[in-house]
Parts: structure tokens; C-alpha cells; sequence
């Protein structure tokens, strides 16, 4: 069974750092293309950053230059690195894994989401 965890949520201050793990199990990680959505109360699931499998990244334009992705195909974990939070960062924050094959994605696994509340 596809597994995908996220951890690393918690309670931060406006312009502190935060980073996020996603362990996944049930894959060849590798391969895949690994994402991290946010979801705010009310508010649309929205994309908040990306790393394919060759190691190319994309973010979302509300936190791009403030947040990092990367992936670690060893341990089988990718990471989103979180700075200069503010009060529009808070969310539930979910991990999401997806192949392409002849441009048509396959998977769209999803873990369970990890709370991140900035707040003073």
C-alpha cells in the first residue's frame, strides 16, 4: 500500500523557518514526481511546490523565493524548506506523489496533510 507522511507541522512566528518532511513508502520514489499542496480553511488546495524525479523544481507564486523543495531518493523523502513565514502560510500542508507516462499522470497519491499555523 502507497504511503505518504508528512511531519515537521507545528506553530511558528511570523518570519521564522519551518521544514516539512514527506517519508513515502509503497513507491519507486525515484521516479516520481513529488509535490506539496496547502490548504487553508475555506480557501482552494493549492500547488506550493514541485520536484520531478530528474530534480527540477517549481513553486507556486505566493511562496516562491521564500520556500525551498528538495528530495532525498535514499531516504525516500522530500523536504520543503519554509522561510519568512507570515499569517497567509498557515494551512495544512499535504504531499502528493504523481508519475507521467506519454503525458498522462498516473498516481496522485496523497498523505494525510501536517498543520502549520504562523501566528504571534
Amino acid at each position: 500500500q502507497v504511503q505518504l507522511v508528512e511531519s515537521g507541522g507545528g506553530l511558528v512566528q511570523p518570519g521564522g523557518s519551518l521544514r516539512l518532511s514527506c517519508a513515502a513508502s509503497g513507491i519507486i520514489f525515484s521516479i516520481y514526481t513529488m509535490g506539496w499542496y496547502r490548504q487553508a480553511p475555506g480557501k482552494r488546495r493549492e500547488l506550493v511546490a514541485q520536484v520531478t524525479s530528474g530534480g527540477s523544481t517549481n513553486y507556486g507564486d505566493s511562496v516562491k523565493g521564500r520556500f525551498t523543495v528538495s528530495r532525498d531518493n535514499a531516504k525516500a523523502t522530500v523536504y520543503l524548506q519554509m522561510n519568512s513565514l507570515n499569517a497567509a502560510d498557515t494551512a495544512v500542508y499535504y504531499c502528493n506523489a504523481f508519475r507521467t507516462i506519454d503525458s498522462v499522470q498516473l498516481g496522485g497519491f496523497w498523505g494525510q496533510g501536517t498543520r502549520v499555523t504562523v501566528s504571534s
